[in-house]
């Protein structure tokens, strides 16, 4: 039976929907873009100018930018390995393998952080076992520096790298790989030369959904240093709480800026997918 929607009803069925995005999503982006160029006089660009020359703002964005390419980047180097490994497994087992790494990648925030600083901190489970065996591998290490957000961001980076690049496996059929082999084609070239040209445009879309989920981060690194390491989230939500005199023009307007760091790097993402898609 084919049942016909009317246009009515099709906009009766999206209007929560567009609700929802109107609500959650425009008013609260046009508010922070309107306030970004207000302060007690009325309209000025005075906010931007204060991000652009301020240097310990400038030096929050490029922390906040290493940390996420570093992050990021390790993230996929291991997730590929680990995705390669895991598709060796039967179906069941693989099923099994991603609702773990569903469970894991929602455990993040706060959450994560006390669960490290419990395993990894001064006084953590692990430190103190290391200490008591006469191990040396963690004295020089420190949970609360650049060192331990690192461990923490690849973490809650690595269950989502594998979410997206199953897919991008799962789709080099094995009809492939033995047409190479019968033409003489060792694994390592079906890699080189169909597996990851072919894969390629997903895995630069994946590094831009990693990086843009590193630059938003911001629970799990103001649990573990609070305001000891200068990233542009912290610095924002410093700047809107008020640590010593609320700014939310100024917390705005970095905002922004952050916004438009993470919509050009989708877009330089989008135009390397779409020149490889044209090589292949």
């Amino acid at each position: 039976m084919i049942v016909l929607i009317s246009k009515r009803q099709t906009v009766a069925w999206l209007s929560p929907f567009l609700v929802l995005v109107l609500l959650f999503f425009l008013v609260p982006l046009l508010y922070m873009l309107i306030t970004s160029f207000q302060n007690s006089d009325g309209f000025t660009l005075a906010q931007y100018q204060s991000v652009l020359t301020n240097d310990y703002i400038l030096q929050g964005f490029k922390n906040s930018i290493t940390l996420s390419v570093i992050s990021a980047v390790i993230a996929l180097i291991v997730t590929l390995f680990s995705v390669y490994a895991i598709m060796r497994f039967s179906q069941p087992v693989r099923e099994k393998i991603l609702i773990l790494t569903n469970l894991t990648s929602n455990f993040s925030g706060i959450p994560l952080a006390f669960a490290f600083i419990v395993l990894l901190g001064n006084s953590g489970l692990f430190t103190l076992l290391f200490d008591k065996w006469g191990i040396s591998a963690l004295s020089s290490f420190s949970l609360y520096s650049w060192g331990g957000l690192l461990l923490i961001y690849i973490y809650f980076q690595l269950p989502l790298a594998l979410m997206l690049l199953y897919p991008i496996y799962d789709g080099i059929q094995q009809q492939w790989k033995e047409a190479a082999a019968l033409l003489g084609a060792s694994t390592w070239q079906f890699w080189m030369k169909i597996g990851i040209p072919i894969m390629l445009p997903g895995i630069v879309g994946t590094f831009s959904v990693l990086f843009a989920n590193a630059m938003g981060a911001y629970a799990s690194a103001y649990a573990l240093t609070s305001s000891n390491y200068n990233l542009v989230a912290i610095r924002i939500g410093s700047l809107i709480k008020g640590d010593i005199f609320a700014q939310p023009e100024l917390a705005s307007a970095i905002a922004v800026i952050l916004a438009v760091t993470m919509v050009t790097a989708m877009l330089l993402s989008e135009w390397s997918i779409s020149k490889t898609r044209r090589k292949l």
